[in-house]
């Protein structure tokens, strides 16, 4: 009887010991592709990484984390063309600081794999993120955008911003700051 007790405490002591090491742990990291994109990146923009946290100054950082917590700053997935599909927005870097190339990339999943577009290329290291459906206007009041859909948001943090909706036949975009 004594025995039993002994084991069964062991095994409870190691049960909780796995589940704190379990718990803290890190997360799921959050810039993590998925099943196939990182392959369908690689071969169609060889050269190229997502911007992770590791690529943004410590200002920038809590910038973005302010506003979108522990989510990947180059990669978010988003219901943009508004048909369920997995479509993903992506930032992809070439190069270092202060000759760093970014593209921004949205990969939609299609029957036979992945299908890639680009919707800009700038200099630095911008960051992505989505928003919901809405109204967006320019900078300068001159354009407006109604989203029925989630839109993406492509931001060079403290600088400028541009989103993009799909209209249900094209990809418009506005310039929301500078």
């Amino acid at each position: 009887m004594r025995l039993n007790f002994v084991l069964i405490c062991m095994v409870n002591v190691c049960l909780l010991g796995s589940f704190q090491a379990e718990a803290g742990s890190p997360a799921k990291d959050a810039c993590t592709f998925p099943a196939g994109l990182r392959d369908e990146i690689s071969r169609k923009y060889p050269g190229t990484r997502v911007v992770g946290f590791d690529d943004l100054t410590d200002y920038k950082m809590k910038l973005f984390k302010k506003h979108h917590s522990s989510q990947c700053p180059g990669l978010v997935k988003v219901n943009f063309y508004g048909d369920g599909k997995p479509t993903w927005a992506v930032v992809l870097i070439s190069g270092e600081n202060p000759k760093r190339k970014a593209e921004l990339v949205i990969a939609r999943q299609a029957d036979e794999g992945w299908e890639t577009h680009s919707f800009g290329t700038t200099d630095g290291t911008p960051v992505v993120w989505r928003e919901g459906p809405g109204k967006y206007e320019d900078l300068y009041e001159k354009k407006t955008i109604r989203a029925r859909w989630p839109v993406i948001v492509f931001c060079g943090l403290a600088s400028w911003e541009v989103v993009f909706a799909w209209t249900g036949k094209e990809v418009e975009k506005v310039q929301t700051s500078d």
